[in-house]
């Protein structure tokens, strides 16, 4: 998670929504969930699977939190649930996007039935490079991503294509205010008194001319109040005048939902209907429970009627049981008695086995006629090339005489010719 980023670990979450509305296009409640009896994975929880699911401990609890089933295969829940739902959706997505595939059956092999859906996701191009374990809980990322590529290729295989979204064009409707004469909002004031503010402080004020404004306004309202003690005016009109400015003095707050006073008002209102709600249901509720009680003392005496019944088959079975424990540590004892036997018996046959190697080798030397045969060959051999040096020690002695004789018959030849030439010399 800390090398692909800090958001890595929300990924999941993302891949779930993406998964639930492809589901939804690929209409699921319909084909899957009606079929196996299912309820949808955002609204309420699952029923169980079949009785092999059960028996193998992969028990179905119902989930009531509407954030769970939304991120269903994001958050563990009850891992059986999960992975017999990840089971069944893989199965019909696969059969969905073209290739058949077998619904899980009770006693199917978890890790042949992962396997399959991995090979048929490598089939699609997909990359698998996670370990298979990853997916027998049935929930975390590696689900969510099998499941989402699996309901892209259904997806392609049926033709569905995403568009653009297009947005109807809402028209602002218009309030009409009716603004009444005879009213003065408070809103007006303010932005009445406002707009002064405003006007006067752009404005520079001398004191001197303040102060000769405010003698001659105190100087008028003086003339002013003496003039009204002085009047004249019949109080029959005086009424009429009031009567008719008194709709144009009338303010109205307009209320606001931000105030504390409405929240505090809806906060009583709600506090009554509690109230009133809770007296009619006290009744119903009491009831319920005392419905409840007493089924749970008729469970627990009929618990113990049973216990009673059947106490002499469970000390019969208890007794099985001690039995059954004697024989299997007697079996476990005999059987690592036969174990150091059996390892003895090994070690003695491969030593029998070694020592037979060997006489056979050493009977076959001795009765095999190979090694004789080889050394009458290598006596004739011998004889031959006796033969031969015989024959060259002969040629050799015959030709040494006949040079031995050349050699006489040249002396003797030289020493007649040198007798010759000296009884010539002496006879000349």
């Amino acid at each position: 998670v800390a090398e692909r980023g800090p958001g890595a670990a929300y990924h999941m979450f993302v891949l779930m929504e993406d998964l639930l509305d492809k589901l939804k296009l690929l209409s699921y409640e319909e084909e899957v969930l009606r079929r196996h009896n299912m309820r949808p994975l955002s609204r309420c929880p699952s029923p169980a699977p079949p009785g092999g699911w059960r028996r193998r401990g992969l028990r179905i609890f119902t989930i009531f939190s509407p954030f769970l089933n939304r991120h269903y295969f994001a958050l563990p829940t009850n891992p059986g649930e999960q992975f017999f739902m990840f089971c069944t959706l893989a199965a019909w997505l696969i059969t969905k996007a073209g290739h058949p595939f077998e619904q899980p059956q009770e006693y199917d092999d978890p890790n042949a039935i992962i396997s399959n859906v991995l090979s048929e996701l490598r089939s699609f191009g997909r990359p698998v490079d996670f370990p298979p374990s990853k997916l027998k809980a049935g929930y975390g990322e590696q689900a969510c991503y099998v499941l989402d590529c699996l309901a892209e290729e259904a997806l392609k295989y049926t033709g569905f294509s995403w568009k653009r979204p297009a947005y109807p064009t809402e028209e602002l409707e218009e309030e009409e205010i009716t603004e009444d004469d005879a009213e003065l909002t408070l809103n007006k004031l303010e932005e009445d008194v406002a707009e002064e503010e405003s006007d006067n402080e752009e404005n520079f004020i001398d004191l001197n001319v303040l102060k000769a404004q405010t003698y001659r306004s105190d100087m008028n309202d003086s003339a002013k109040h003496e003039e009204i003690l002085q009047s004249t005016i019949d109080a029959a009109e005086w009424n009429l005048e009031v009567e008719r400015v008194l709709p144009q003095l009338k303010v109205t707050v307009r209320t606001d939902n931000k105030d504390w006073r409405i929240h505090v008002d809806q906060m009583h209102q709600h506090k009554d209907g509690i109230e009133s709600s809770l007296k009619e249901t006290r009744g119903y509720l009491d009831k319920l429970h005392n419905e409840i009680s007493r089924t749970l003392e008729k469970i627990n005496s009929r618990e113990k009627y049973i216990n009673n019944q059947l106490e002499h088959l469970v000390q019969e079975y208890r007794s099985a049981q001690a039995l059954l424990s004697e024989a299997k540590e007697k079996y476990q004892e005999g059987s690592g008695g036969v174990t150091e036997r059996i390892r003895v018996l090994s070690e003695i046959t491969e030593v029998l086995e070694r020592v037979k190697q060997e006489t056979e080798e050493k009977g076959s030397s001795m009765t095999d006629g190979a090694p004789l045969v080889k050394i009458k060959q290598a006596l004739t051999k011998l004889k031959q090339e006796t033969i031969q040096m015989d024959i060259q020690i002969g040629v050799m002695e015959h030709t040494l005489l006949q040079s031995k004789l050349k050699e006489k018959s040249n002396m003797t030849r030289d020493m007649h010719a040198t007798m010759i030439s000296e009884a010539t010399i002496g006879a000349y």
